[in-house]
């Protein structure tokens, strides 16, 4: 008889902390395989089975373009989570490989697949060690994925330049740097700054073990143009998607109350030097 599956640990502390890049390394593949059901079922009916939406402020892709015309190209998705973007690529004949660090997220979306009628390719994969050749893409995306659970976004970058080809177009949202100096709270409570925007400490949960359960990293407007040129790309557009009149959704701290009032989403839209 096969073992039991452990339950998982409960955070027993969370607050801002530095912590070893080493002890926050796997948190988020842990962390995102424990959680993948829930997060579906809080969101699932947002995001769609199929869709590509950039942003809880429902912007999608769809209306903005970002990605620029991809008939004929070869597109990748970093830290896919149950895949909805790439699956909507998909569906409208795009090639496209969805990855993601938790298996545990790409396989909740499976059912996805059967739903929209169409198979997407899935591989687990860290967005910091990409198991494709050199310059195999055109175009690589990822929606809120990857970049902010990582200490070292810069390999994340790094990688997606190896893996694209000269001028490939790299778009990533995240959430807007200056959300990170109020609390994630949607009520009025989230107008009130009451942290320095330049205090880079990351937010950190951490169980009775003493194991970093779950880790998320702020980095500056700045700290992010940095690392995209550092790693060969050219910033081509920044776009924060104002709050949509009539959008009623509440998504952890972003509202329409503090919608109206602060950007809750950056989204960088880069290509990567010639040459």
């Amino acid at each position: 008889m096969p073992a039991a599956t452990p339950e998982p640990e409960s955070a027993e502390s969370a607050g801002y902390q530095d912590v070893e890049d080493s002890a926050a390394t796997g948190a988020g593949r842990a962390w995102w395989d424990a959680n993948a059901g829930e997060y579906l079922d809080e969101h699932g009916a947002f995001l769609g089975p199929a869709d590509f939406v950039w942003c809880p402020e429902g912007l999608r892709e769809a209306d903005a373009g970002l990605l620029g015309d991809v008939t004929g190209a070869r597109v990748l998705e970093i830290g896919a989570g149950a895949a909805q973007c790439s699956r909507w690529l998909a569906s409208r004949g795009v090639e496209v490989v969805a990855t993601d660090v938790a298996e545990g997220m790409l396989h909740a979306g499976l059912g996805y697949d059967e739903a929209a009628g169409v198979r997407t390719p899935l591989v687990v994969a860290d967005a910091r060690e990409l198991p494709f050749p050199d310059a195999s893409f055109d175009v690589a995306f990822t929606a809120y994925g990857a970049i902010p659970f990582v200490p070292d976004a810069d390999r994340v970058h790094r990688e997606v330049a190896r893996v694209l080809r000269p001028g490939g177009r790299w778009v990533f949202s995240v959430t807007h740097p200056i959300r990170w100096a109020f609390p994630d709270d949607p009520s009025e409570r989230g107008l009130t700054a009451v942290r320095p925007y330049f205090d880079r400490r990351p937010y950190v949960e951490i169980g009775g073990s003493g194991r970093v359960l779950y880790a998320e990293y702020h980095r500056t407007l700045g700290d992010h143009v940095a690392e995209l040129v550092g790693a060969g790309f050219v910033l081509d557009r920044l776009v924060e998607p104002e709050w949509p009149e009539g959008h009623d959704a509440v998504w952890g701290g972003w509202s329409p109350l503090r919608g109206a009032l602060l950007p809750g989403t950056a989204i960088f839209v880069t290509h990567r030097r010639p040459g």
